[in-house]
């Protein structure tokens, strides 16, 4: 029976849509080429143009031809969602659950993160843990809210009351959802800041020539974001290391090897200076006593050529006749 009602509403579905088309056609046909009036964003169009442009969507669905099969179809998706709530608009998804339903004030029921308004941290950390809607906004001091989510979340006090609650996953999810989204913001604000240049709105429709060089201007932007971030990971993890206990007791050790290199190097040093000032001694004593020699060999010759004069004069006086001159 189902089947013949689906197959019923499917025709009266489709004919009412053939009906509204028609409707359509007459009214462009016979209407006017131009407006009578000025409109107000000060462009006059064409009237029948306008028609030209409509396209009739209906909002019932041929395939649903009682309540009770929408919402076996919807209770069929909710139970999908929960196998991947990240693909999902869960809020979205409850809200046409509850209109289908016939539910008035589903918006107030159900709110939507598009009808958030900006607050400061504590107030959005007070709506996370309440499990309400929170959302990041582009002006907002980013590095600021993260650092509140995020000592909410170390808090020893916040973590043993939250563990306690049945909601304690959602609460984390949500927590780390919205950092994610205060993150994302942060990061385009840095490779904005690197470029120099004012970014578009993530939302804003580009051009396809502007979207190519926004996109080389980003890639050249996130580079140096990823350098400066990379100088500070390593600084940190040098300052991290230098207070290691291990890390501290291997620097004293090396300290002291350095020194006794040092040590070892000077003293090195200075045995080489006292076998130079040595060796330079000895060549100067060597020097001395060559001289000294040169000059005993001298004196010694001066002796000697002094005794043989001696012995000549001697020999001289010995020749000479005894008992006086001869004449």
């Amino acid at each position: 029976m189902l089947k013949v009602m689906s197959a019923v509403q499917a025709r009266v579905h489709y004919a009412f849509k053939q009906e509204l088309k028609l409707l359509a056609a007459i009214i462009r046909d016979y209407t006017d080429d131009s407006y009578e009036y000025e409109p107000e964003d000060g462009v006059p169009r064409a009237k029948k143009s306008d028609y030209s442009m409509v396209e009739v969507i209906p909002v019932s669905d041929p395939n649903a031809a009682t309540m009770s099969q929408r919402i076996v179809q919807y209770q069929a998706v909710l139970q999908l969602s929960q196998q991947a709530p990240q693909v999902y608009d869960i809020p979205a998804l409850h809200r046409q659950m509850l209109e289908v339903l016939g539910i008035k004030n589903v918006a107030k029921l159900v709110p939507s993160i598009d009808d958030e308004k900006p607050t400061d941290p504590l107030s959005e950390n007070m709506n996370i843990l309440r499990l309400k809607p929170v959302k990041a906004f582009m002006y907002q001091d980013h590095n600021a809210h993260i650092t509140a989510h995020s000592n909410m979340m170390q808090d020893p006090a916040i973590q043993a009351m939250i563990g306690q609650s049945p909601m304690a996953t959602q609460i984390q999810a949500a927590t780390q959802a919205h950092i994610a989204e205060h993150l994302a913001f942060a990061y385009r604000r840095q490779v904005q800041d690197a470029i120099g240049v004012p970014l578009p709105h993530p939302d804003e429709k580009l051009p396809e020539q502007a979207e190519v060089e926004l996109s080389r201007m980003v890639a050249e932007g996130s580079q140096i974001v990823l350098a400066q971030h990379q100088a500070e990971a390593a600084q940190a993890q040098a300052q991290e290391q230098m207070q290691d206990p291990i890390m501290q007791v291997e620097m004293q050790k090396l300290q002291l090897q350095q020194a006794e290199i040092q040590r070892k190097a000077a003293k090195d040093q200075m045995d080489a200076q006292l076998k130079a000032g040595e060796l330079t001694l000895k060549a100067e004593m060597a020097g001395m006593k060559q001289e000294e020699a040169e000059a005993r060999f001298e004196l010694e010759g001066a002796k000697v050529g002094i005794d043989v004069a001696k012995s000549h004069s001697q020999l001289r006086v010995n020749r000479k006749p005894k008992g006086g001159n001869n004449q």
